[in-house]
């Protein structure tokens, strides 16, 4: 259960990072510049303690060794392509779909994509058996997060846009590779901030390129807005990365999606509370699909963490 409960803390530092990202993106009307500030952010601290975390210098060495000793491929360091997916998806489809049915969307394609990776065993916990209270955990967690966004699935457009819910699925299937394999990196690093650099590495980069196009075909961004804490987001994700890949040995893919995704639940609770955003108050519905998704944990997490072996010939 402490795996689960670090777990739930990513989805609460993940929510707060929503929240954040979000407004900058309001702000500078340009959503991939606030993903390229968040994560650029994010890789600028992190290299910034590599000469002062002794730590992070091992973890480099480490990783370098098992990349030449083949105990770690170079495929396994590409996680940060997930998290440039979740926002590419983002800044393509939430103006035409909404931020709810993008949301159905990532957790459908990650909840299920969770399944697959565990029992496919590409996280460091290994293959583990699709047993029936991680399924129905999963299964419960859909229904949570889709009854709390319930209200708000009207697609700008009409019908014929829904195509583009594909988007965010694909994007909810990479998020769930990536903290499979950063999981890798942590455990042949053996530094949790050490998977984080790679992780921001790899998705600064994607983002970069991504927003140079987006700059030639749609022009610049609007003024930069003053307000310090918008440009956080970075540190907030560093939190996310380090814990997940720390986290994904103990638990394995699916309970660590499942833990995280009741922590941003939790967390957007939290932050209706205390700092609610303008016209959205919190509602009933919200809480009932909170305590439904926590139930969904629970019940994941009483499958255990069986790791599958074939079995031998007699």
């Amino acid at each position: 259960m402490f795996g689960v409960s670090l777990a739930i803390a990513a989805g609460l530092a993940m929510a707060a990072q929503s929240r954040i990202n979000g407004q900058l993106s309001v702000e500078l009307h340009d959503s991939l510049l606030a993903a390229v500030i968040s994560f650029g952010g994010g890789l600028l601290v992190l290299v910034a303690l590599v000469p002062l975390l002794p730590a992070m210098r091992a973890g480099m060495r480490r990783l370098v060794a098992a990349l030449r000793e083949g105990g770690l491929r170079p495929w396994q360091c590409l996680g940060g392509v997930g998290g440039a997916m979740f926002v590419a998806g983002q800044s393509v489809t939430v103006g035409v779909l909404g931020v709810s049915l993008f949301t159905v969307g990532v957790v459908a394609g990650q909840t299920v994509s969770g399944l697959f990776v565990d029992r496919m065993g590409l996280g460091p916990a290994g293959a583990q058996r699709l047993s029936l209270t991680r399924v129905l955990g999963a299964a419960l967690t859909l229904v949570a997060v889709a009854w709390s966004v319930s209200g708000g699935l009207n697609v700008a457009g009409g019908p014929g846009r829904l195509w583009l819910l594909t988007l965010p699925v694909v994007a909810g299937v990479f998020v769930a590779v990536q903290q499979a394999i950063n999981g890798h990196v942590g455990k042949a690093s053996g530094s949790a901030l050490t998977a984080a650099l790679i992780n921001f590495t790899v998705g600064t980069v994607v983002l970069v390129l991504a927003w140079l196009i987006s700059l030639i075909v749609r022009g610049g961004p609007a003024a930069a807005p003053e307000n310090p804490v918008l440009y956080l987001g970075g540190l907030v994700g560093i939190a996310f990365i380090a814990l997940a890949s720390l986290v994904v040995r103990w638990t394995g893919v699916l309970l660590l999606g499942l833990s995280a995704i009741a922590g941003q639940l939790i967390g957007s609770v939290l932050l209706d509370v205390f700092l609610p955003a303008a016209g959205r108050p919190l509602s009933i519905t919200t809480l009932s699909a909170t305590a439904l998704a926590l139930v969904a944990v629970v019940i994941a997490g009483m499958g255990g963490r069986r790791r599958w072996r074939p079995r031998l010939e007699q």
